[in-house]
């Protein structure tokens, strides 16, 4: 195979793994059947004047399944974290001990559950478009190859693999929002 196609495949299989990455992050923020570290990434902190990602001024974790604690660096972050945390309006209220921020997560309800399963899907739509925009960015990019003198018999064996390649990654994200629809869904 042409060295310039195999680079162009290469670059799609970059892309499209790049859109699965960038799912699972998501995928990892959507609130499942249990308590997550993840719930509270992207909560910002009022640190001293300039707003601070939760995870530079506290450590999060989950001691039971049910529960996630917050353990502030400073004890005078206490008060700043509950209300970013309250701010964030992810359906908890927090409590602190004086020590610690202790988050108990209420289960969801079913109507909840399916809202999550719908956000879940949304962002697995939003992978499957990158996914298919750089399938259609890739044959463009072989179609250009053709008219510069690729041979066309390599420039559609260059399009069935990256159809392949395609189908791979729509299959994984395919996986990933079952899976997460499993966890979402289990009470």
């Amino acid at each position: 195979m042409n060295e310039e196609l195999q680079l162009v495949i290469a670059t799609t299989e970059e892309s499209m793994g790049a859109a699965v990455i960038h799912l699972e992050n998501e995928l990892a923020k959507i609130r499942g059947g249990r308590a997550s570290v993840n719930m509270l990434d992207g909560i910002l902190v009022d640190y001293y004047g300039s707003m601070t990602p939760l995870s530079q001024v506290a450590n999060v974790n989950t001691p039971e399944a049910r529960t996630l604690a917050v353990q502030p660096w400073e004890k005078s972050m206490i008060d700043p974290i509950m209300r970013a945390i309250q701010a964030a309006n992810l359906g908890f209220n927090p409590t602190n001990n004086g020590t610690m921020i202790i988050c108990a997560i209420p289960p969801m309800t079913e109507e909840r559950r399916k809202q999550m399963v719908k956000k879940a899907k949304e962002e697995g739509e939003h992978a499957k478009v990158s996914i298919r925009t750089a399938r259609k960015d890739a044959n463009d990019e072989v179609k250009k190859l053709v008219k510069a003198g690729l041979p066309e018999d390599e420039g559609k064996e260059g399009e069935a693999k990256i159809q392949t390649v395609t189908d791979a990654f729509t299959a994984k994200v395919d996986k990933h929002l079952e899976q997460k629809e499993k966890d979402i869904m289990t009470v």
